[in-house]
């Protein structure tokens, strides 16, 4: 049986290569030999693609990225819409829930008329447990965005059991007010003595939140200025 062989076709001839590629006139391209013109539509293609690639399509292909950036992202922003779309009824009733949880602390904060009131009961707390007030100084109010907090420093002597009461009746109130620095001491006649700020808080009214906002505005200007 005959081994199969490959037949091969004719050697390159280097030097056939050579002499078409010499003494060509640029003047007569349709003259010269097939392996030149062969060559300079080759490079031409090359330089075209080169071309459209620098001054076009690579402008276009960022262009496109871009595009491509801009779909994930107004994507992932449907997907957030589409959830808080599902969970609207769930959020409205978080919402209102919100709502009325503030609008319960909020009744605890007395109004201005409402202090004079609330310093008296604070007043009555210790009296009605048997304490004695030997301080009992309202400070200067901090007014902050819908609410003021007003300190007052206590000084109040008497048994262990009654003042330990005292607080509880306070923390008890209606009305927040918080009991802060509380120190005990020992007096010289045996009652214990504790001193302490008691804070106080009222809601601003319609025209102190007003004005707060003004005073905000007017020193936000000034501020950029």
């Amino acid at each position: 049986m005959k081994a199969m062989t490959l037949s091969s076709g004719p050697p390159l001839d280097l030097k056939a290569l050579a002499r078409d590629f010499s003494g060509l006139d640029p003047k007569d391209i349709g003259a010269w030999p097939l392996a030149p013109r062969v060559a300079v539509l080759a490079v031409l293609f090359v330089l075209i693609l080169a071309a459209g690639w620098w001054f076009d399509w690579r402008d276009q292909f960022d262009a496109y990225e871009q595009k491509q950036q801009e779909e994930v992202k107004l994507k992932d922003e449907w997907l957030a819409k589409k959830k808080q779309a599902v969970n609207l009824d769930e959020y409205r009733k978080q919402l209102a829930e919100i709502d009325r949880s503030f609008g319960a602390l909020l009744r605890q904060l007395p109004n201005k008329s409402e202090m004079e009131s609330l310093l008296v009961d604070i007043n009555q707390a210790g009296l009605g447990r048997g304490l004695q007030f030997e301080l009992f100084r309202p400070g200067n109010e901090v007014v902050k965005d819908f609410y003021a907090e007003l300190p007052i420093t206590v000084r109040v002597t008497g048994s262990y059991h009654d003042l330990g009461a005292f607080v509880g009746d306070v923390a008890k109130m209606p009305r927040i007010v918080t009991l802060n620095d509380i120190a005990v001491t020992a007096g010289k006649d045996g009652p214990l003595v504790m001193d302490g700020i008691a804070t106080t808080y009222r809601y601003l009214d319609e025209e102190e939140v007003a004005k707060q906002k003004r005073e905000k505005a007017a020193k936000a200007k000034a501020g950029g200025k």
